[in-house]
């Protein structure tokens, strides 16, 4: 499994079930503190990578099954607060402990996570930013946002990619929540190339920058 060590911070990606998923944890790594984000499928995976790191929550990027399939084994197993953006709430077996909004910030160890608040994907779809790396859940991915169900919510997630994800540091690493990673400068390059074509008022779905 993909691991990332900056000096400042350990990341493990997990790649999880037949939806082709990544669930994250991310460690401080002076303290051995940790988060998880998403529980996917085959939850056995991840909870195989914890071993002697001290989870202090778990982080939800929104409501849809796919991240969800693997959230009694893991939060029965793990035992800590459950976090998820208020809009999403109800997309949970049971309710969260930690209401996740724009601006609030996760601590664990002598880290410090910011939750972002993107809707679009879902409503109360959330971002986490830790440094230069951000995981994006579904909100955005390589070559596109996540996928849309009207024209009215693809306006969203642009809306939230373009005024929030957009304009952070070029070199800024995106974490999705299914595949390959990204940069905030591809991502940027991507969108501008999209921007300046005129888009179909109905499009909707998924949606490629450079299409």
């Amino acid at each position: 499994m993909p691991f990332h060590y900056d000096g400042e911070l350990k990341i493990t990606k997990i790649n999880m079930g037949p939806y082709n998923n990544n669930g994250y944890i991310v460690i401080c790594p002076e303290t051995n503190e940790g988060v998880i984000i998403d529980t996917p499928a085959e939850p056995e995976k991840l909870l195989g990578a914890i071993g002697d790191v001290q989870i202090k929550s778990i982080l939800i990027t929104h409501k849809h099954q796919d991240h969800l399939l693997g959230f009694d084994e893991i939060t029965g197993a793990v035992q800590v607060p459950v976090g998820i953006g208020t809009d999403d709430a109800d997309g949970l077996p049971r309710p969260p402990q930690l209401d996740l909004k724009d601006g609030m910030v996760i601590k664990f160890g002598n880290q410090e996570m910011t939750v972002l608040d993107p809707p679009g994907h879902t409503e109360g779809a959330t971002c986490f930013l830790i440094g230069k790396h951000l995981f994006s859940g579904d909100t955005l991915f390589p070559g596109g946002p996540g996928k849309t169900r009207s024209p009215e919510a693809l306006q969203q997630v642009i809306d939230s990619i373009t005024k929030k994800l957009l304009v952070l540091p070029d070199d800024t690493a995106v974490y999705p929540g299914h595949g390959d990673d990204t940069t905030i400068g591809e991502a940027r390059e991507q969108y501008q190339v999209f921007a300046s074509k005129p888009r179909d008022p109905g499009l909707f779905g998924d949606v490629a920058w450079l299409v």
